[in-house]
């Protein structure tokens, strides 16, 4: 019964256009640049929906370089005394005139009030695997001071690993 009763909304729909719409606007058939003749507008679907200690989402949209599509899972695992810990899952694809690519991958964020870390690692289909990771924390000394840590990894297949630190030292007279 549903079936029908979209298939009749279809119809008159379309058939409201036809009476309503004698012919297509003069802007449509005829563009005011030669530019906008081939340009493309992006158009996107955006889906968001939030589950019971996490959230779905996910992008269908096209550009000039192509169509692509993303989508995936958050999750929080836990946000108490121990801190924030939350968990994504994500896909990515790319459809384009100078190739596709696929990628996939998965990302843990935690922190509390005084520290903070990441680790995100992602395949490309047919390709390399990226992984990074990052910390750093900041600490109260004294009244009016603070002592900072920072750390950073990274590695993409077929590259060396790139590292980083920072270490400061705040003290506010």
């Amino acid at each position: 019964m549903k079936f029908v009763f979209v298939l009749f909304c279809f119809i008159a729909a379309v058939a409201a256009q036809d009476i309503l719409l004698e012919s297509y606007p003069v802007w449509y058939i005829t563009p005011e640049s030669p530019i906008e003749q081939y340009q493309r507008y992006r158009r996107d679907v955006t889906f968001d929906h939030k589950t019971d200690n996490g959230r779905v989402f996910g992008t269908l949209g096209q550009n000039d370089a192509g169509l692509f599509g993303k989508g995936g899972y958050e999750h929080n695992f836990f946000d108490d005394h121990r801190g924030k810990l939350d968990g994504q899952a994500y896909g990515t694809r790319v459809l384009g005139p100078y190739g596709d690519s696929s990628h996939l991958g998965g990302a843990l964020n935690w922190r509390n009030d005084n520290a903070a870390a990441s680790l995100d690692v992602s395949k490309m289909i047919h390709g390399p695997t990226s992984v990074s990771a990052g910390a750093g924390g900041a600490w109260p000394v004294g009244k009016n001071g603070d002592f900072s840590l920072q750390g950073t990894y990274g590695k993409t297949g077929g590259y060396n690993s790139e590292f980083g630190g920072l270490a400061k030292f705040n003290y506010r007279f």
